[in-house]
């Protein structure tokens, strides 16, 4: 594991790399970044970050300028935009196709910025598809504008949309069942939270897969 600085118009961007480990070759890159509520510490990226490097994934983690300068509050959407469009090039420096990703609002940027950037495929981690309570404020035009092969990852519980909730299109769509939006499964469910996060780890496993080999 190691982290770089990236210089961006927003500010300090920081990267922390999980590689294969030595004598195994990486195939492609997961750039991730965090929701606009937290950072790389939450739990679906440090699982992706443990379980995907085996499988030949460069997992790149990824905090937005406002997180490195340690403010609580995420600047609005083109902020979070300019700052993963400058640290691009830095995730794709090693010459392998990269994969965007992101939790929340990290996601949607992901999905907004794809085409643009040339990413290979997008990874949306609880997507927020709409504001709690609000499904009419519908964000599925960023989803389906993605442009690239897309996974979404939702909690089957999930307040910002609802698996069945999602517009047919050009995307797959994974579910955690019981799980909430960061992905915590209530105690009486009949799966555990650590089972919970295998079903999110095997499944981003077996479709990043087919996209390395595509």
């Amino acid at each position: 594991m190691q982290s770089e600085i990236v210089d961006t118009p927003a500010g300090d961007a920081r990267i922390t790399w999980h590689p294969p480990k030595k004598g195994t070759a990486a195939r492609l890159v997961l750039a991730v970044s965090h929701g606009a509520g937290g950072g790389i510490e939450a739990r679906d990226l440090q699982a992706l970050a443990a379980a995907l490097p085996p499988l030949g994934v460069s997992v790149a983690l990824v905090e937005q300028p406002w997180r490195v300068a340690g403010k609580k509050l995420a600047p609005a959407p083109r902020a979070l935009d300019t700052g993963w469009r400058a640290l691009w090039p830095a995730l794709a420096k090693r010459g392998l196709p990269v994969v965007a990703g992101g939790r929340s609002a990290g996601a949607r940027v992901a999905c907004r910025t794809a085409g643009e950037l040339g990413a290979h495929a997008v990874l949306a981690l609880s997507f927020p598809l709409h504001p709690p309570g609000r499904p009419e404020k519908s964000r599925a035009d960023e989803l389906l504008g993605a442009g690239v092969p897309t996974l979404v990852v939702q909690g089957g519980n999930d307040p910002f949309g609802k698996p069945g909730e999602f517009p047919d299109g050009g995307h797959e769509l994974l579910e955690v069942p019981y799980a909430d939006h960061s992905f915590t499964v209530p105690k009486r469910a009949t799966i555990s939270q650590d089972e919970a996060l295998t079903v999110l780890t095997d499944g981003v496993g077996k479709w990043i897969r087919s996209q390395s080999a595509r």
